[in-house]
């Protein structure tokens, strides 16, 4: 059984990072007014929301396998606990991101009942997520070091960085200039 739950472990953790990416490439798509032809606004909003949660979903499935196989030796504690497992820094740092990943969650779901201004805020350590959950995958697991995760995480690192690069051009953009409304011409 152990194997069936390292194996379920293993591509639990790749595919939530596949869906982290994804989360954080729309988040800051569309944060950034990124606009598509093929999809409107809300649908890039919507895929963003549903990878978040299928992210959310697969990280509970990886946690959850790992914590029931006696290979790992993965204790409560360390799930919720960041920095205190047998690879304090890899299995800490996923702690973290689920920690983090948590409050995003948590005050999403309660985004109707608290200010804007606080969920915006909490909002943001989801950009936090990413590079924590990232080095995690890099360096914890029997596939760290591998060729073929070392070519996953460099898909996503660029796809991340691809996003960031143009929110940040974005954001150097000179405002349009406003064009001067023409003369009105009496009636009359």
């Amino acid at each position: 059984m152990s194997t069936a739950l390292w194996l379920l472990g293993r591509g639990t953790g790749l595919v939530s990072l596949l869906l982290l990416t994804t989360t954080v490439v729309l988040g800051v798509l569309t944060g950034g007014g990124y606009r598509s032809r093929e999809l409107p606004r809300f649908a890039l909003t919507e895929i963003h929301r549903r990878a978040s949660l299928a992210a959310a979903v697969l990280l509970v499935v990886h946690v959850g396998s790992l914590w029931l196989d006696p290979q790992a030796q993965l204790r409560a504690v360390d799930v919720v606990v960041p920095f205190l497992s047998r690879q304090p820094l890899w299995w800490g740092l996923g702690t973290l991101a689920l920690d983090l990943l948590g409050v995003v969650i948590v005050t999403s779901l309660l985004r109707r009942h608290i200010r804007y201004a606080v969920w915006r805020g909490l909002h943001w350590l989801g950009y936090a997520v990413w590079p924590v959950a990232f080095l995690h995958g890099l360096g914890s697991g029997s596939d760290a070091g591998t060729w073929w995760l070392r070519s996953v995480a460099i898909a996503c690192f660029a796809a991340v960085a691809v996003a960031a690069g143009w929110r940040v051009s974005r954001l150097e953009e000179p405002a349009a200039p406003l064009r001067p409304r023409a003369p009105s011409t009496p009636v009359g």
